[in-house]
């Protein structure tokens, strides 16, 4: 409990203070709420970003600069499709794992631009192997599950504490 304190012309300081750090905590609480709010929905902007980059593989990414033959020959040959394809699964089923083991934990990390390098990746594959009409199905499909699993637990994660935050909004405005 704080003492009160008295200035130099011998009012009491320690109401005002007091009602300051409630202003203070109620204001850094208010901020909060607005922060969760705009990141519960940054994963529909990972899902923009992987929904632009699929338009772009299934125009074989025309937008993109094309390599030279000998930058081509120097990168060796493309790896075969069925290889590619068994690495997607893997790094599909072993992504959801991820995914949902966080979501039941509770957990705010989620790697939402990562999953976008890696499915790029897939993409490019399949786009150098010439298989990219057989297989853009199965990497968008993929892909949206990921990035749907990941947006999803973002946004509960930030609802449950958005909610918690309220609350304690809720008594510290009771207390002001």
């Amino acid at each position: 409990m704080e003492l009160p304190r008295s200035n130099d012309n011998g009012v009491s300081t320690a109401g005002s203070e007091r009602d300051n750090n409630l202003a203070d905590r109620i204001n850094n609480s208010r901020n909060l709420i607005r922060k969760l709010e705009r990141k519960a929905f940054s994963g529909a902007y990972t899902l923009s970003i992987f929904i632009v980059l699929s338009i772009g593989a299934t125009h074989n990414f025309s937008f993109l600069p094309s390599f030279s033959p000998a930058i081509r020959k120097s990168m060796g040959m493309a790896p075969p499709a069925g290889f590619v394809s068994i690495l997607l699964i893997v790094y599909v089923f072993s992504a959801v794992i991820l995914s949902l083991s966080r979501m039941m934990e509770g957990s705010d990390k989620i790697g939402g631009i990562t999953h976008i390098g890696y499915l790029g990746a897939f993409f490019f594959f399949y786009h150098f192997s010439g298989d990219m009409d057989a297989h853009f199905w199965a990497v968008f499909a993929g892909g949206a599950t990921i990035i749907s699993l990941e947006s999803y637990q973002r946004w509960n994660f930030c609802r449950d504490e958005i909610l918690k935050e309220r609350e304690a909004l809720g008594k510290l405005e009771k207390n002001l």
